[in-house]
């Protein structure tokens, strides 16, 4: 019974309102995020060729990486044109860390982006000659079908993995 009182106890402070000075950090932290999404994307059109610039939208966001290998939040930079072209660069840094030289640095060429404009696909960043496939003219994979392999299911780091297997390679929808 004690036991579960200390439990009880416990869980009903788990859900008590943040204070203002922790609301306020995060507000903060909010504002300098949506500043920095405007700054990247003013910077992505400037350097979307003025010929091709009409109608374009760029969007920008960060994205939680649960894999080991990847930064803990990279910011994603979606190009999309009225053609219904598009095209996706990532940056492995939160928004606020990103300088315009950077994003010159890895934003698409101009035939690249040209390809987008008239809704032809076209790879961005460039694969390296050895990642890509001379037969199937796509890059490499690390698995087969049938390989067994743990997948990412859902938005935790830690509990949104599970096992599978792969049945299909280069499996995609219409819209993507």
């Amino acid at each position: 019974f004690f036991f579960n009182r200390r439990v009880l106890k416990i869980e009903s402070t788990m859900f008590l309102p943040k204070g203002k000075t922790e609301v306020d950090a995060e507000k903060l932290a909010e504002t300098a995020r949506n500043e920095a999404f405007v700054r990247i994307e003013a910077w992505g059109m400037e350097l979307v060729p003025a010929q091709i610039r009409q109608g374009v939208q760029i969007s920008v966001q960060e994205v939680q990486c649960g894999d080991p290998d990847c930064a803990p939040i990279d910011t994603s930079v979606t190009i999309i044109f009225t053609s219904g072209g598009r095209g996706m660069l990532g940056l492995p840094m939160e928004a606020r860390e990103v300088e315009e030289e950077i994003l010159k640095q890895v934003f698409p060429t101009v035939e690249v982006l040209e390809a987008w404009h008239r809704g032809e696909e076209a790879e961005w960043p460039p694969y390296e000659e050895e990642e890509y496939d001379d037969e199937t003219q796509r890059p490499m994979l690390r698995f087969e079908v049938g390989e067994k392999v743990e997948c990412r299911t859902g938005p935790d780091p830690i509990t949104g993995w599970g096992k599978g297997t792969v049945i299909q390679l280069w499996y995609h929808e219409p819209s993507w």
